[in-house]
């Protein structure tokens, strides 16, 4: 079997949880990914005040300048990563968790 596409998405709040180090914590994460071959792409995304909910189906104009959910929490980032099995896409991800000082969510891509 080959590697296996997953995403892992940053969990934040509005509490700002990040430590003095972080940064530094997360680069060399991401230069361990590039390295072992796991690195695809990663990013920080915007907090849920700039987000917008847009719907086109059926030729519909609507949007919404607004998040689709209103918790407390909310995605702050993302890794995209290839692993060979879950296990190690688990693991990875909770080095990320580690790194970035937060709680992620793992999903795999649907093939």
């Amino acid at each position: 079997m080959g590697l296996v596409r997953y995403i892992i998405f940053v969990i934040d709040g509005r509490s700002n949880t990040a430590n003095g180090n972080e940064m530094e914590a997360i680069d060399s994460f991401n230069e361990r990914l590039r390295s072992d071959g796991n690195w695809v792409m990663a990013a920080g995304i915007a907090g849920p005040d700039r987000a917008k909910v847009i719907d086109g189906r059926n030729g519909a104009t609507e949007s919404a300048s607004r998040s689709l959910f209103e918790t407390a929490e909310h995605y702050s980032g993302f890794w995209v990563i290839e692993a060979p099995s879950d296990a190690v896409a688990e693991r990875l991800a909770r080095d990320g968790s580690n790194a970035c000082n937060r709680r992620v969510e793992l999903r795999p891509f649907l093939r």
